[in-house]
């Protein structure tokens, strides 16, 4: 709010009238002053050796300290926009004005790279699901973690323990490939849950799986390279590598994932998530990881694995991961904690041949330096101490028990109407209607009634043969599940 003392309207022996409202609103008066005078001086409302006022006058006429003032003018000094004469004054400092546009529309017209102009017309395909304006009250939102099971208080008080304990040294610049601490850490759990093979030096952590997947385009792949990718498939991988300009090889997907026998004879890359693929949520079964494992070697070719969900089967034992059956060093596996814990943390982790490990290590040190220390750091002991084992216990529990009601109230509600994939693993399901629907209309038909549901279209390379919805669980309790369904009855 403006006080009506402090507003000063000066003139003088100068051809500038000096309007220079003074607010209270926490900002030091000084400043205030500095910010009128720089502002007049860039738009050219001041001139060229245009005299500013005394400081003693000044402040008399504003009716504040001197000092006030002196400070204002101190900073215009040390920056450079006004000068002092001795003896004479203070004026404003010349040729500052002359590369000022004319008009005060003018912008500058920047010129965008290739990629920049790429990433501008992806834009609306990489936020999918998009945040809903408003929220609905039996939303089946997909791809969350469930951030209200993780123990916070055990959390912070780790964290707070290396903040105080770390040594100074442990605060500079850290190795880019990552704290070895979480990268054995990390060696020791994949070597148990998910049979990975490999040694701490192996292990890149990084910030997140998308940056995981941005240094594998950068290193691995040429514009107009042929890389192989599920279709539908995760639009973030798929958005990378068009926007780096690799050409797309769309490889159908049934209820057994990816299949093989439709990869193309030669490409650089096959892009896969074999533990739960997203979206549809098959699980690739052992015949096929080995023919996939097979086409690498006649392809010469690498297989990216995303092991998205890896962590969240329910019927039966995971099966062992790509990684671990591969014997010619041709997978890259890729894992995250963003689902497992929160996406805040922005932890993930490559895990590389032995001979891509200097590469992907320089790729990463260009990339960012390193990940964020101290988090690392915690993350291990969370790891180490046994404690992120006994939360995925509790995470797949409380996941069992809410698919059990989603499948029965599916059963009850829609029955025959629709065919469900996706519910070996993982915290979402994908419904099929039996007769083709709109799914534009159907998910403005759901919003009505407050059922959040998503399409599966945006994730296809091309024109999908049918409709889908995907609905994620993991987040709702299972009443609302229940009422959701009943529901989406009466759209589907």
């Amino acid at each position: 709010m403006e006080r009506a003392v402090d507003c000063g309207l000066f003139k003088g022996p100068f051809s500038v009238t000096f309007v220079i409202p003074l607010l209270n609103d926490g900002e030091p008066l000084s400043r205030q002053i500095y910010l009128w005078f720089r502002k007049a001086i860039l738009r050219g409302d001041m001139k060229s050796d245009e005299r500013l006022p005394s400081t003693r006058e000044f402040a008399e006429h504003l009716n504040v300290s001197r000092t006030v003032v002196v400070l204002a003018y101190e900073q215009l000094l040390a920056e450079g926009f006004v000068r002092g004469r001795p003896g004479s004054g203070t004026y404003v400092t010349q040729g500052l004005q002359a590369s000022r546009p004319s008009s005060r529309a003018g912008r500058a017209n920047v010129r965008l790279s290739r990629f920049a102009r790429s990433v501008a017309e992806a834009a609306p395909k990489i936020e999918v699901p998009a945040r809903r304006a408003t929220s609905l009250r039996y939303d089946f939102e997909y791809g969350r973690s469930d951030i209200e099971q993780f123990p916070f208080e055990t959390w912070r008080r780790m964290l707070l323990r290396h903040a105080r304990k770390a040594p100074v040294r442990e605060l500079d610049y850290a190795p880019a490939g990552g704290s070895m601490a979480l990268r054995e850490a990390l060696t020791a759990h994949l070597r148990r849950s998910r049979a990975v093979v490999c040694d701490p030096s192996q292990v890149i952590i990084v910030s997140g799986s998308q940056q995981a997947l941005d240094l594998i385009a950068r290193v691995l792949v040429e514009r107009g390279d042929r890389v192989a990718m599920e279709n539908p498939c995760y639009q973030g991988a798929r958005e990378v590598l068009r926007n780096i300009g690799a050409r797309l090889l769309p490889v159908p997907v049934d209820a057994d994932g990816l299949n093989p026998a439709s990869l193309p004879e030669r490409a650089r890359l096959a892009f896969v998530t074999p533990s739960h693929q997203f979206p549809t949520g098959a699980i690739l079964p052992l015949a096929r990881r080995l023919a996939l494992l097979d086409w690498a070697r006649r392809a010469d070719a690498l297989v990216v694995e995303d092991d998205y969900d890896g962590e969240f089967r329910y019927e039966e034992q995971p099966l062992q991961s790509l990684q671990g059956l591969d014997t010619d060093g041709r997978v890259i596996y890729i894992g995250t904690f963003s689902r497992t814990i929160f996406p805040a943390l922005r932890i993930g982790y490559l895990i590389v041949p032995k001979s891509l490990t200097a590469v992907f290590t320089s790729a990463k040190w260009l990339c960012d330096r390193h990940t964020a220390t101290l988090e690392q750091e915690t993350l291990a002991e969370f790891i180490a101490s046994g404690m992120y084992e006994r939360h995925l216990r509790r995470v797949r529990r409380r996941n069992t028990s809410r698919r059990k009601v989603l499948l029965e109230a599916i059963d009850k509600y829609l029955g025959d109407r629709v065919q469900v994939t996706g519910y070996g693993a993982g915290a979402h399901v994908v419904l099929w209607p039996d007769k083709r629907i709109a799914e534009s209309a159907a998910l403005e038909s759901a919003g009505s009634r407050g059922v959040g549901i998503y399409g599966i279209s945006p994730y296809y390379l091309t024109k999908p043969a049918r409709s889908g919805f995907i609905l994620g669980f993991s987040r709702m309790r299972e009443p609302d599940i229940r009422e959701g369904i009943r529901r989406l009855s009466q759209v589907l």
